[in-house]
């Protein structure tokens, strides 16, 4: 409906803006001039303590400093009571004494149906109350006093009772003067194949469902008959009531979470009441369906990070990760989720009554956040014992985290689950750990050979200590002067064990702030983790400032050839390493000719590796005599061991 010209400009005249907003907020008065109309107050749309939303009552507009919300008194109205545009305009307008402008008929009469239903159900719901107070409702107010709801508490709620019987309902509505048609359109009563008309609830106690003004739109029914199809039931679609678009309990919800407590979404209407009963007012349901995503918007209306409190058992796990799976493309800077798991077989309401409202207060103060049960979904019960059970994981969080569409949320969710891995799960040396137990060579294939060669090539293992060590330098090097490496080799780098307990912190500082930081302030990030004269020490070594890499700061895609050929070489190394030590415990029990076989495959495959990817070594511009120089002065110094003091 369009409004005619000048309508809104008078409304917004007559009614006063902190008004409005004095009627959900509470004024700092040390910060507001009450005269200048200048109003400060904490923010009725996010959580805070300090007074950071401020409305200027002289123009008529607010804002918020923290979380940027802004709007007039429409607005206001809108978005605090979750209304449509019109509908809030006909708020302020009764509290201006202002009459509406005639509508279009159509939009009249649609408005007037409206009315209609709400009428029908309004009346329905004060029969139902009436009937619990009958002698035929005696079990079902046994049933609400072993639930400890007392008589207050179902005043409160509008609980009532639906007897088991074809027709009482709709008589007693005819005989008020509904219309049959108007009575089958609430949804209150249905019609039969043969058109006859019957009661819908019956044998049920009844749950008013109401929005967010408090106007009954439907019913909740709880049967008492073990045999029933259903044990709960909830009216069907109508022009009132929609069930993706509404949540039980939606209107005192929202105040009290506007007032600060924290938002509980439970499973159904006994553990909303229970948790508001026991002072979580702020607590909701969905109406029979899993969590929609008009819900999840609802919800983030009425507050930033609400609380899925679901059941501990399957079925609550189950409907923990559908509520992830529709909300992960919802998600945005500032909005999210937490999820607070009951102990098994318990619900809130059975903790309550079990334990009281400190026990459910824990878990409330336990919930996780999505991020954390995205994690064990994918994690609980798995064993990652191999580098494709390892792959597919991160695969499968990859494919979590891209379905996220906020750029910075994607960025801290993928830091999320690193950390997780580099926590929970032991890094692997995948070359060394899943050799079969009890076998330490291939003794069963290896030829004979001599004893000089053994002594020979066990030599070797000194040098190779040497090398990897060198080699370790220069990944760090390279990676500290090029971040932009790091991303394509993040799970090579991630599973890299280092010799030098001071490299594994110098990696870990990498990878932990490249993503944060800039490039020129990764350096001092760095040095103030493991210490500057260490990283410089590794920077000015011989070795690593003859590297291309390192000489040319602006030849990423150099630097990003050299780190893959380090981080191959280094593998390799440490192949090598790994068969000289394990024949080294063979000595004494292994024929001369198959360890002499053993170290020369192992050797092989090292020059193999040895191959520089990007050329010779000459080529790219080497020094050969300072990488000499430095790999004998580190053989001399055995500069892998640890000195002691």
């Amino acid at each position: 409906m369009a409004l005619p010209p000048g309508f809104l400009d008078d409304l917004r005249t007559r009614v006063s803006l902190s008004s409005v907003v004095g009627r959900k907020v509470i004024w700092d008065m040390r910060k507001s001039n009450q005269g200048k109309g200048d109003m400060w107050a904490p923010c009725p749309f996010h959580q805070e303590k300090s007074a950071s939303f401020h409305v200027d009552d002289r123009k008529g507009f607010y804002y918020c400093f923290g979380c940027h919300a802004k709007g007039d008194a429409v607005t206001f109205v809108k978005e605090t009571e979750n209304l449509g545009f019109m509908e809030a305009v006909e708020v302020l307008a009764r509290e201006a004494g202002m009459e509406m402008p005639a509508r279009d008929p159509m939009a009249a009469r649609v408005a007037d149906r409206r009315s209609q239903l709400i009428e029908v159900t309004e009346e329905a719901a004060k029969w139902f109350r009436l009937q619990l107070k009958t002698g035929a409702a005696t079990e079902a107010r046994a049933y609400l006093d072993r639930r400890r709801l007392t008589a207050e508490a179902q005043d409160r709620w509008g609980i009532g009772w639906a007897p088991d019987q074809r027709q009482a309902l709709f008589q007693a509505l005819a005989q008020k003067g509904f219309a049959p048609d108007l009575i089958v359109d609430s949804g209150v009563c249905a019609r039969a194949d043969d058109g006859s008309i019957y009661d819908r609830f019956r044998g049920r106690i009844i749950f008013p469902i109401r929005d967010g003004r408090g106007r009954c739109i439907s019913f909740g029914g709880r049967s008492l008959d073990p045999n029933a199809r259903a044990k709960y039931l909830n009216g069907p679609e109508t022009d009132l009531f929609d069930k993706g678009r509404s949540l039980f309990n939606q209107g005192p919800a929202r105040e009290a979470a506007g007032k600060g407590t924290p938002l509980i979404v439970a499973e159904g209407y006994m553990d909303v009441i229970a948790l508001s009963e026991a002072g979580f007012k702020s607590a909701v349901a969905p109406l029979g369906t899993a969590v929609t995503e008009d819900q999840l918007r609802m919800l983030w209306r009425m507050h930033a990070e609400p609380i899925i409190a679901l059941d501990g058992d399957a079925a609550g796990i189950k409907a923990a990760l559908r509520v992830i799976d529709i909300a992960l493309p919802l998600l945005e800077s500032g909005l999210g989720l937490r999820f607070a798991m009951l102990p098994t077989g318990l619900d809130p309401d059975d903790l309550i009554k079990a334990q009281g409202s400190g026990a459910m207060q824990r878990v409330l103060d336990d919930a996780v956040p999505m991020v954390t049960l995205i994690w064990r979904r994918e994690t609980e019960g798995v064993t990652f014992d191999s580098p494709e059970r390892l792959a597919s994981l991160r695969k499968t969080l990859r494919a979590a985290i891209a379905r996220i569409r906020d750029a910075d949320l994607r960025r801290y969710y993928g830091e999320a689950f690193k950390h997780f891995e580099q926590m929970e799960l032991r890094p692997r040396n995948w070359v060394t750990e899943f050799r079969p137990k009890g076998q330490k060579g291939r003794k069963d294939a290896a030829p004979r050979a001599s004893l000089a060669a053994k002594s020979s090539l066990l030599a070797r293992e000194s040098t190779l200590r040497a090398v990897e060590f060198m080699r370790e330098t220069a990944i760090l090097a390279i990676c500290l002067r090029h971040p932009a490496v790091i991303a394509p080799f993040e799970g090579s780098l991630y599973n890299l064990e280092m010799i030098e307990p001071g490299h594994a912190d110098f990696l870990h500082a990498l990878m932990e702030n490249a993503m944060n930081e800039a490039d020129e302030v990764l350096y001092g990030k760095v040095c103030d983790i493991v210490g500057r004269d260490y990283v410089e020490k590794i920077m000015t070594s011989a070795h690593i400032t003859v590297l291309p890499a390192i000489k040319n700061r602006e030849d990423v895609h150099l630097a990003t050839e050299t780190l893959a050929e380090q981080l191959a070489k280094l593998s390799s190394d440490r192949a090598v390493r790994k068969e000289i030590e394990d024949a080294e415990d063979d000595m004494k029990g292994l024929p001369d000719e198959g360890l002499t076989w053993r170290l020369g495959q192992a050797a092989q495959a090292r020059n193999r590796a040895d191959r520089s990817s990007i050329g010779e070594v000459s080529e790219a511009g080497e020094d050969r005599a300072a990488l000499s120089r430095g790999l004998q002065d580190m053989i001399d110094q055995q500069v892998w061991i640890k000195k002691k003091g």
